[in-house]
């Protein structure tokens, strides 16, 4: 069972939003409070791919095969998760947490586990592979009491 006592930050993240937010009471009654948001501006895909995918000759044939396009749409994903990343580890250098619970989807969870740096993966003290970033704080507040009570 994980405890997130009074002063435990909770990353609230997913590919394009972030909320910082840190615990005010106790494990038993927790009261986040946001004191930190970040987002990215990330359109579909679609919108951001300059040109039509490219092709090339399979060898001595006619034949012709499509070449993948660069997601775009992930990449800036990834590069969000970097920066999230790169942000907490300022803050633990400086002291400014001694715990932390992360929650976002699994494959934000997956980068941002690759991206820390050991200073911040030392504070971790729970993850949640959960999609919450627009969901109410009172709800947040909830489902994180529940899902670190069950582990």
């Amino acid at each position: 069972m994980t405890k997130i006592d009074n002063g435990t930050w909770v990353l609230i993240a997913d590919g394009e939003k972030a909320l910082f937010m840190v615990n005010e009471t106790d494990d038993e009654n927790p009261f986040l409070q946001v004191f930190r948001e970040e987002e990215q501006d990330n359109p579909p895909n679609r919108e951001q791919a300059a040109n039509r995918r490219g092709r090339f000759n399979d060898g001595p044939s006619v034949h012709r095969s499509a070449v993948a396009d660069t997601d775009w749409h992930q990449l800036s994903k990834d590069r969000f998760a970097h920066e999230l990343a790169e942000i907490l580890y300022k803050q633990a250098h400086k002291g400014r947490f001694e715990k932390i619970v992360i929650v976002a989807p699994p494959s934000t969870l997956g980068e941002l586990r690759d991206a820390f740096h050991q200073e911040v993966s030392s504070k971790v003290v729970g993850e949640i592979p959960k999609t919450l970033t627009n969901h109410p704080v009172n709800e947040i507040e909830e489902i994180i009491k529940s899902e670190l009570n069950s582990n």
